[in-house]
């Protein structure tokens, strides 16, 4: 299963060059650090699945000696991984700007991406390829755009569970959002696994 973690990395040499610009377009541009994570994190996971859409990989990977199991492992392991490498890169990114940004940045960053993978990954399996790649990175946009004012406007007529959530520790609070986006992360890779299990190729 490393393997197939390792040649994620190995199909995209040319597309990693464009990571450090990437990133440092969003530096200079002089994002919210928590952004910056987020879509450091997004850029391989999301790469990795555009050029499988376009070159049909899990028909080739279905003719490996590796059981689908391990194939889906692989994926929601790997997006961890390099949500790891992406948030170390970028941080010796903003620090070599002297861009502030804190623990709370990664969190929220992180958090952030492993929500958006938990309600995407499975749509890759769901949907004919061919589209599915552009739907998803647009649908991503419109969210970073709006998203922001929906959670204002559900927190402006929702003042029961604003406050709620207000009365509720710093600590309590990241350890329940933790939790939460992580039993749903858990919960897509099943609902994934179970996806492809079935799927013909």
């Amino acid at each position: 299963m490393f393997n197939l973690i390792r040649r994620d990395v190995i199909l995209q040499k040319k597309q990693l060059l464009m990571f450090i610009p990437f990133i440092l377009f969003f530096i200079i541009m002089d994002a919210h650090p928590a952004l910056i994570f987020l879509v450091a994190s997004i850029f391989i996971p999301f790469n990795t699945y555009a050029y499988d859409e376009k070159a049909e990989t899990n028909i080739l990977l279905n003719s490996l000696p590796y059981t689908r199991r391990e194939i889906i492992a692989s994926r929601y392991l790997g997006a961890i991984v390099y949500m790891i490498l992406a948030v170390g890169v970028t941080s010796l990114a903003l620090a070599a700007f002297n861009k502030s940004f804190s623990m709370t940045d990664i969190a929220i960053g992180s958090g952030l991406f492993l929500l958006f993978a938990a309600l995407t990954f499975p749509l890759f399996y769901i949907f004919k390829p061919g589209y599915i790649s552009a739907a998803v990175m647009i649908g991503f946009l419109f969210l970073a755009g709006v998203g922001p004012r929906i959670v204002l406007f559900i927190a402006e007529h929702t003042t029961a569970i604003t406050d709620f959530i207000a009365s509720l520790s710093t600590p309590a609070l990241y350890t329940g959002a933790a939790a939460a986006i992580m039993a749903l992360y858990a919960a897509s890779w099943g609902v994934t696994h179970i996806i492809y299990q079935r799927k013909a190729f």
